[in-house]
């Protein structure tokens, strides 16, 4: 996850409004002078006035539909102009790796990046605080719910992930100080600054909830396209399934070239851990090709009486990442597969302690059975 960056926020000079000196008093004026003096006129500060006008507006006829001026109490920087990159935008998309992104272009560009804006949104009240806004578009849906995925488990452990869940009218997910937005080709990201030093964690995450939470609901539900993932991450089991727990790659995966789009679950009940893999096809004939890249990998093994066709197969995604073994069947135009969670196999660990926390063969076979049983 991305931390939390505390950058520069857009701040606007205080109005002090004096008492001007009163002509023209009279002796009753005088009489009066032993009273005493009416409270000063206390003006409101222009910050208050940032969003008194609805907020600033997006000039980007694309995005402007896509983008609530104001929300949470935050509206667009009335002073403040889109940064458009890539197509139809003003700024070329290698652009966009020198002066948007932190790091992680490149993996943007694999996953097809094309388009990027990005925006501003300043606290109404006049705090400290500030929302950015990166809204990309790629060339496909899967690109985007890939990079979405991507972003939400980042390589990491669902079950100790600080990332939960987010109701925004598609995939969306919150942290303490960033939100993300998934639908149809399109992926928000949103992060909270402040430039408030003394502000608390738990402070913090109110806010982003108040802030990054209502603008990200509002964008979910104006970006246009599927709520539904792709069919392969439609396809895993939704029980015991962690939350945000699913990985997407639109091309490789598992060590292996070209077998995308595939899906990727992650799992828990009690102790065990596993994962399912999820290959979904247009047709029988495609799921087949996708079979057959497991079925042909050294030491496969046949696994009799499992969906159309099945084996059992070590899987290692990378020279220094654990072998998995993992049972893989077909049934029609799905490929579904149920294997050991790498997170947990640790070299070190003595086989007798590894146990209790991995599936036998014997259930894994039976989840994967269950599973395309219930396919239709």
């Amino acid at each position: 996850m991305r931390p939390t960056r505390f950058a520069p926020s857009c701040t606007l000079p205080l109005l002090f409004i004096g008492l001007g000196a009163v002509g023209g008093c009279d002796r009753r004026d005088d009489a009066k002078s032993s009273s005493p003096p009416p409270p000063p006129v206390v003006a409101p500060s222009a910050h208050a006035d940032i969003c008194a006008g609805g907020g600033g507006q997006d000039t980007d006829a694309i995005s402007a539909p896509l983008v609530p001026r104001a929300a949470g109490g935050f509206c667009l920087d009335p002073q403040g102009e889109p940064k458009t990159y890539g197509d139809q935008g003003k700024l070329s998309m290698d652009e966009v790796c020198t002066t948007a992104f932190d790091g992680e272009c490149e993996v943007y560009k694999r996953f097809g990046l094309a388009r990027v804006v990005v925006l501003r949104y300043l606290d109404g009240t006049g705090g400290p605080n500030s929302v950015e806004v990166n809204l990309s578009r790629f060339s496909t849906p899967d690109g985007a719910y890939g990079m979405f995925t991507k972003r939400v488990v980042a390589d990491g452990d669902p079950a100790r992930a600080t990332v939960r869940p987010l109701a925004a009218g598609a995939a969306g997910a919150t942290s303490s100080s960033n939100a993300y937005v998934w639908r149809g080709a399109y992926l928000a990201e949103l992060t909270f600054v402040t430039e408030d030093t003394k502000m608390t964690p738990e402070a913090m995450a109110r806010a982003n909830e108040q802030s990054t939470g209502a603008i990200a609901k509002d964008i979910g539900g104006r970006l246009p396209g599927a709520i539904d993932p792709p069919p392969s991450a439609s396809a895993l089991p939704a029980a015991l399934r962690l939350p945000l727990g699913v990985a997407y790659y639109p091309k490789d995966a598992l060590g292996m070239n070209g077998i995308g789009p595939i899906a990727v679950g992650y799992y828990k009940d009690g102790e065990k851990r596993w994962r399912d893999v999820a290959l979904a096809r247009t047709d029988v004939a495609a799921a087949k090709e996708a079979f057959r890249a497991f079925r042909l990998k050294a030491g496969s093994l046949p696994v009799k009486g499992l969906g159309d066709e099945a084996v059992q197969v070590l899987v290692q995604e990378a020279p220094d990442r654990a072998k998995a073994e993992y049972v893989v069947a077909r049934r029609g135009s799905l490929v579904g597969a149920v294997g050991d969670e790498e997170l947990v196999l640790d070299p070190a660990t003595p086989t007798e302690k590894l146990a209790p926390l991995k599936l036998t063969k014997e259930e894994k076979i039976a989840k994967l059975a269950a599973w395309l049983s219930a396919v239709k």
